[in-house]
């Protein structure tokens, strides 16, 4: 006859530890609240019975709960995926999971602080900049001096930890690319911007166009927010205007796509009528009618790397003291979006750059 063995419980590790079955489940999800004799106890009685929650167990050695903080603004959006694979390939290969938090209703810092409240996670990756930072940072510092890493679109300041793409340069050279094709009346539509910082990729812009002699015409920005319908309101905007741009660039992907959609609609023709480029390269550039030029961000680049910056602050491989700062160049990508300027002086034929 066969005996089957029964798996070791949790209920096994409080009768070998002499504690509670309360008191082992608290040391294993808030190992910070349990004395160190009785977490000593526990984590003796769990390699004792055999117990195979092994990742807890190691929380309970290093006081870690093993897992940390994303925090994006909009799930929906096409940016974050290849950034979400990359953010949970990296925090897995150093044996760490990934909580996934999306911006809701009301304040939106209740649901972090309730995570870091709870011992529930090691640190935070900081996507959603509508958020206080500052008041982030203080109340992370309060449990446990907890690190933040920003992700954005902003240089914010020195002392927090940032991994961004170079917004202002490549915002730059997007216009560099319309001027080589001989546009001079050229538009933008910006991303809203936070807190105090400067909206990089506005500024990218501003300083393109006064490098290049070109007229900055403030009707010729118009406000978006980065998402395909602030887009598609932009090109009706654009459209009452009594003298159009005959290029525009989009603060990302997302609002370029709304905007031809809008103008199309009304019959002008991309990039016949208007050349467009977008910022991002999202996945759905490509496919798009026409396919849109764009600036890549190396967005699984950005997952990986502030991931990386994140576990080493908690791991205490990095020194917190010297704050993060990492920038990546994105890459110009040329679709169908953008064209010469009709009758403009032939241009070199711009290269896609990787």
């Amino acid at each position: 006859m066969t005996v089957t063995r029964k798996s070791p419980t949790i209920q096994d590790v409080a009768r070998e530890a002499g504690v509670s079955t309360a008191t082992v489940s608290r040391a294993l999800s808030t190992p910070d609240r349990v004395s160190q004799a009785t977490r000593e106890r526990i984590e003796a009685a769990i390699a004792a019975t055999g117990y195979t929650l092994n990742q807890a167990a190691r929380s309970l050695r290093r006081q870690r709960a093993g897992t940390i903080v994303m925090a994006i603004p909009n799930a929906g959006n096409p940016y974050y995926s290849s950034i979400l694979d990359s953010v949970l390939a990296e925090a897995s290969s150093r044996g760490y999971g990934v909580l996934v938090s999306n911006r809701v209703q009301g304040d939106p810092t209740v649901w972090l602080r309730d995570y870091f409240q709870s011992s529930r996670a090691d640190g935070l990756l900081l996507f959603d900049l509508t958020l206080d930072i500052a008041s982030m940072r203080r109340f992370m510092t309060e449990h446990g001096n907890l690190p933040i890493v920003v992700v954005g679109d902003e240089m914010v300041e020195p002392g927090i930890n940032l991994v961004t793409s170079d917004n202002r340069e490549a915002t730059g050279r997007a216009v560099e690319h319309l001027v080589g094709l001989g546009h001079r009346n050229i538009g933008f539509v910006t991303g809203p911007t936070m807190h105090d910082y400067p909206n990089e990729r506005l500024l990218g812009f501003r300083q393109a166009m006064g490098r290049n002699g070109l007229p900055l015409r403030e009707d010729w920005i118009i406000p978006g927010d980065h998402r395909m319908d602030s887009g598609y309101r932009a090109g009706s905007a654009f459209l009452t205007l009594a003298e159009r741009p005959t290029a525009m660039v989009c603060a990302n992907d997302e609002m370029a796509i709304g905007f031809i959609s809008r103008v199309q609609q009304a019959g002008l023709r991309c990039p016949q009528d208007v050349s467009v480029i977008g910022f991002d390269d999202t996945d759905m550039a490509q496919y798009v009618s026409p396919p849109l030029t764009t600036m890549r961000q190396k967005r699984a680049e950005l997952g990986a790397i502030s991931t990386a910056a994140l576990l080493d602050i908690v791991e205490g491989m990095r020194d917190p003291a010297k704050p993060v700062r990492i920038i990546l160049r994105c890459d110009l990508v040329v679709r169908s979006s953008t064209a010469p300027l009709p009758g403009a002086a032939e241009a070199p034929a711009p290269r896609l750059r990787r």
